[in-house]
């Protein structure tokens, strides 16, 4: 009877010890778009999270624990992003590196906000996010608004003679940056020749193709993504267009010359002072690269949202969201992107954006 009462007993402790173990663990998240026509700025996504996670892990964790990381797929879909954010709401994740299309991360920080969850967006640069965000709401990349100056101003100084036409896929990125870059090159004395959306997700853009030709069109700045992007590249190569393509941050993946291939050539776009080449991230990269992965586009931005986090965890010695936002505003904090400060709307204090210019397969700043 004594014996099976001890085996009993140990039985309850080593139950009660899992679960303490279990509960030692800190969940957090990244949700982007793992599948669809943006997958290739998913895995970026997840690549970036998953290094991130494992350096911290080596290093220790946060506050004594370990991490494990969720990753949920969104598809660059509003409704899915409200489930995602549900889900991981249930799954009791304290914190989400995320969205990356703003038109998700828009509805799914009002579920981030109700469960008291913090979400800071690698790459949602819609200025929505934080104009409208709460408490929680954060990104540590730039805004359309910002790069959309940058792009107008250089629109109307290079190509002040030339027929513009500005083109976006009414998505929140898309318009938004396009609306922007569109008041910036206003500003700067231009007016476009032609302003004019498109459907995502399509597959033959030759009539929005043919409507420019037949303005004389020879400069297309498009707000969108970079298939739609690439598929109207090589449509225009093939309607004898002769046309220099400017697009923004959404074609910084690899992916986009996949599709556009030679029709890419010369395409330009905007997106911050390469992460990659910064000193802050050299250790990064290269465990990147030991890995066999280009940590190109949004995945370094992904690793320094996760970053933010843990210091921000640290310096409030706990993972509740409250405490941790509250300590976010109130720091400096170095990243693989470099030292990162935020102002009272969780946007970054500092944006750099530059122009990139495609050439061979490959982009590279001018």
């Amino acid at each position: 009877m004594l014996r099976r009462t001890l085996f009993a007993s140990a039985a309850v402790l080593a139950v009660t010890l899992a679960g303490a173990a279990a509960q030692a663990q800190i969940r957090i998240a990244t949700v982007g778009p793992m599948t669809g026509s943006n997958a290739s700025f998913g895995g970026q996504m997840k690549a970036g999270a998953e290094q991130a996670v494992a350096d911290l892990n080596k290093a220790g964790g946060v506050n004594g624990q370990q991490i494990v990381l969720e990753v949920g797929d969104d598809a660059c879909d509003p409704k899915q992003a409200v489930s995602v954010a549900n889900q991981m709401a249930s799954r009791k994740v304290v914190f989400v590196a995320g969205h990356f299309c703003s038109s998700s991360s828009i509805p799914a920080n009002k579920v981030y906000a109700e469960e008291g969850m913090l979400q800071i967006s690698p790459a949602s640069t819609n200025p929505r996010l934080t104009d409208e965000g709460g408490w929680n709401t954060f990104r540590v990349c730039g805004r359309d608004d910002q790069q959309g100056i940058v792009a107008g101003k250089y629109l109307a100084t290079e190509f002040k003679s030339r027929k513009i036409a500005i083109l976006h896929d009414n998505s929140a990125y898309g318009k938004g940056l396009a609306d922007e870059t569109k008041k910036s090159l206003n500003a700067n004395g231009m007016t476009e020749t032609m302003y004019a959306a498109y459907t995502p997700g399509e597959r033959d853009y030759s009539a929005i193709v043919s409507r420019m030709k037949q303005a004389g069109v020879d400069v297309m700045y498009i707000g969108g993504y970079h298939t739609e992007t690439g598929l109207i590249a090589r449509q225009a190569q093939e309607q004898g267009m002769k046309v220099t393509i400017v697009g923004g941050d959404a074609l910084a993946t690899n992916e986009f010359w996949q599709i556009a291939g030679p029709a890419g050539e010369n395409t330009m776009m905007t997106f911050p002072s390469d992460p990659r080449k910064r000193p802050t991230a050299a250790e990064a990269v290269a465990a990147f690269k030991a890995k066999g992965i280009d940590p190109e586009g949004y995945t370094l931005y992904t690793y320094a949202a996760i970053q933010v986090w843990a210091e921000g965890a640290k310096k409030a010695g706990s993972t509740d969201a409250k405490k941790v936002a509250t300590a976010l505003h109130g720091g400096t904090w170095n990243t693989v992107l470099g030292d990162i400060n935020f102002d009272k709307k969780g946007d970054i204090t500092k944006s750099d954006y530059v122009f990139y210019v495609w050439k061979n397969g490959g982009y590279s700043e001018m």
